[in-house]
């Protein structure tokens, strides 16, 4: 059984930084991409940043610069640091794993950690 686990999301001032974990199990970690994903009240989930089973990552326009997406696969962690947050960074983060099963993309989520930036 897959299970995700976020933790780290607190509230926090304006310019300030953060970080959030995502714990990974039931799954061969290494071989999936990740993704962290937030959702804000009253808007639609927003895909944050991506990182491929070789490391390879991709932002969101809104985050780019200011939040870094990296893994452990050793430790089957995925993380985000944040810095430089703004107020409309607040939301529900969500750690999301992609995979495979007989050829069609499956896609696991867990149930997220809230950030909430103050101004």
């Amino acid at each position: 059984q897959v299970q995700l686990v976020e933790s780290g999301g607190d509230l926090v001032q304006a310019g300030g930084s953060l970080r959030l974990s995502c714990a990974a199990s039931g799954i061969d970690f290494s071989r999936n991409a990740m993704a962290w994903y937030r959702q804000a009240p009253g808007k639609q989930r927003e895909l944050v940043a991506t990182v491929d089973p070789s490391g390879s990552t991709n932002y969101g326009t809104s985050v780019k610069g200011r939040f870094t997406i990296s893994r452990d696969n050793a430790k089957h962690m995925l993380y985000l640091q944040m810095s430089s947050l703004k107020p409309e960074d607040t939301g529900v983060y969500v750690c999301n794993l992609l995979t495979w099963v007989q050829g069609a993309p499956k896609d696991y989520w867990g149930r997220g950690t809230q950030v909430t930036v103050s101004s």
